[in-house]
């Protein structure tokens, strides 16, 4: 049976790029706090695009959709479900709100992972909801010839129900001797979940929802915000070549974390990165809706599409957006790149 070490193994994390990372966010972190007490009312609006973002990200990084107007609805709750995928999304949400209503009262406890579980799959009637695999999985890698190879072997199922018990008190123990800084065995926790893959289904969703549950239980919400899910989704590649180096000899405990580790406190950093250009725009909701917008292209860098405005400024409409893009482009102040989907927009 794998041992979770959670006393010495932190140690060999404590590197000058992690280390670095680590000061990086906390800085942020208090930025945060300053922006959360002052500032509720503009945060508002980034919430409801978050939740939209999360649960479509999360649910599509596993190949589950449904269309943009859909998906809003469900996530509103003005909709109910009307297929297996839909039905999927509804649940991601249920568990979503969750955790951002109610971290503080939930324990990393492996019979609170079952009951997450069972809430994911409430809407599908699944039987496999709130238990762990009933039969030994693998996970597979496919090539673009159509065939597969076992990239992991995760733990077996007999052996799932006491790994996860070990799993959640090694990390427990660690928090209350507070060694270590809660986002490295934050890291550790969720590259350990997913060498377990504790279920015959859904375990890439539930990881990133406990990714969250204990962020937010450390003090780091800034999830509640900026997607982290839709991070991780535009990176990921990253996220499984850095998943894939720190699960080598994980059965053996010689992985090395720091793979893992240095991906997903570099998501963090993203995500108060745009968390903080956000908020800095919603405070100029003086100046017109338009001159928003044209405010957001004159900013970038690079050039940028109209639903990286729309997440920049969540409470000017698409029309709206459309409509301002369109005077920018007659009184030639953008310019227009590609078309259709890919079309973006930069400053002349």
């Amino acid at each position: 049976m794998r041992r979770f070490d959670y006393k010495e193994k932190p140690k060999t994390l404590l590197i000058p790029e992690i280390v670095a990372l680590i000061g990086n966010i906390r800085e942020m972190k208090g930025k945060q706090d300053l922006f959360v007490e002052a500032d509720a009312d503009i945060l508002s609006s980034l919430l409801e695009v978050a939740k939209i973002q999360s649960t479509e990200s999360s649910n599509r990084i596993e190949g589950i959709y449904t269309s943009d107007t859909r998906l809003k609805k469900l996530v509103v709750q003005q909709a109910k479900p009307r297929n297996r995928s839909e039905q999927e999304i509804a649940g991601y949400r249920d568990v979503l709100s969750t955790i951002h209503e109610n971290y503080d009262y939930i324990p990393v406890e492996p019979n609170v992972i079952l009951q997450l579980h069972r809430d994911l799959y409430s809407f599908s009637g699944i039987g496999f909801g709130g238990n762990y695999k009933s039969t030994d999985n693998v996970i597979a890698e496919i090539h673009s010839d159509g065939t597969e190879s076992v990239r992991f072997k995760p733990v077996s199922a007999f052996e799932t129900k006491q790994a996860i018990e070990d799993l959640c008190q090694a990390f427990n123990q660690a928090v209350v001797k507070g060694e270590y800084d809660p986002l490295i065995l934050i890291s550790m926790f969720v590259l350990d979940f997913l060498c377990i893959h504790s279920f015959n289904d859904g375990n890439g969703r539930m990881s990133r929802l406990l990714t969250l549950l204990l962020l937010y239980k450390s003090g780091y919400i800034v999830g509640k915000y900026v997607s982290i899910e839709m991070l991780i989704e535009q990176t990921k590649d990253t996220y499984y070549e850095a998943l894939q180096s720190s699960s080598a000899d994980w059965h053996e405990e010689k992985n090395d974390y720091e793979f893992f580790t240095r991906y997903l406190l570099g998501v963090i950093q993203k995500a108060y990165l745009e968390f903080k250009d956000r908020v800095e725009h919603l405070k100029y909701r003086k100046l017109t809706k338009a001159e928003r917008v044209e405010s957001i292209i004159n900013k970038s860098l690079v050039p940028i599409s109209k639903s990286e405005i729309l997440e920049f400024a969540p409470d000017i409409s698409k029309i709206t957006v459309e409509r301002a893009l369109k005077n920018l482009q007659d009184e030639n102040k953008i310019k227009k790149l590609g078309q259709g989907k890919s079309t973006k927009y930069i400053k002349k």
